[in-house]
């Protein structure tokens, strides 16, 4: 899987803008998906070094089926809305690493959420031309209402009268999780599976295994 890295912040938006247009909203999950597989990347504070992980969950069983972690380093300078440049080439690494298929990518971050409605979940699943989505922590764009207080209560992340994403409680009395779509991934998918995906914590469990293991492993490759 190729990605045509920028050397300038001009060049990585006029990317950014020509990869959109390959954009699909639609769905092609079908049938409710059995292997899904989140990522993340984690960052050294004092050097370019990065590792990136990509684990796979049965959403039948909850059980981790493969993991994959890749170290490399940081290519592109942080600028926000372009985070993808920095995190996509190490992605496509370590999902190339694994043995099996998932179905779906759930990223640490954002999908059409995002301010020029291409975020990082948009971007991997348009160069991996696989069903993507984005769960993030805080909100990047738009206003909401706070969701009722019990899981499975939800508000909508808008822009306007533009609908971004939702923002989810995946547990009672828990701070909520802003997903969009990302993909070939409608927002109805994104959210069942976030909710099947989160049955004893806020961030479903595929992000938070994939935000251990590449910290893990970058702390032991500093060793």
């Amino acid at each position: 899987m190729h990605h045509e890295q920028p050397t300038s912040v001009a060049e990585a938006e006029r990317i950014q803008e020509q990869l959109k247009q390959r954009l699909d909203l639609d769905t092609h999950l079908g049938t409710n998906p059995t292997l899904v597989a989140g990522v993340d990347v984690s960052y050294d504070k004092f050097s370019p070094r990065i590792t990136a992980a990509a684990v796979v969950i049965d959403v039948t069983t909850r059980e981790e089926v493969e993991s994959a972690v890749v170290h490399g380093e940081v290519s592109f300078p942080y600028v926000p809305g372009l985070l993808a440049f920095r995190e996509v080439p190490i992605l496509l690494e370590a999902l190339g690493t694994l043995g099996c298929r998932p179905e779906v990518v759930v990223c640490d971050g954002y999908g059409i959420a995002h301010p020029r409605r291409f975020g990082l979940a948009c971007h991997l699943g348009v160069v991996t031309e696989r069903p993507t989505f984005g769960v993030a922590k805080t909100p990047f764009v738009g206003t909401y209402d706070q969701p009722g207080r019990r899981r499975g209560d939800w508000s909508p992340l808008c822009d306007g009268d533009e609908v971004l994403g939702r923002v989810l409680r995946t547990q009672t009395d828990v701070k909520p999780v802003f997903v969009s779509a990302g993909h070939r991934t409608n927002l109805d998918e994104a959210t069942s599976l976030t909710l099947d995906l989160s049955p004893r914590y806020r961030l479903p469990e595929v992000i938070r295994r994939a935000d251990f293991l590449s910290r893990e492993a970058l702390r032991r490759s500093e060793d």
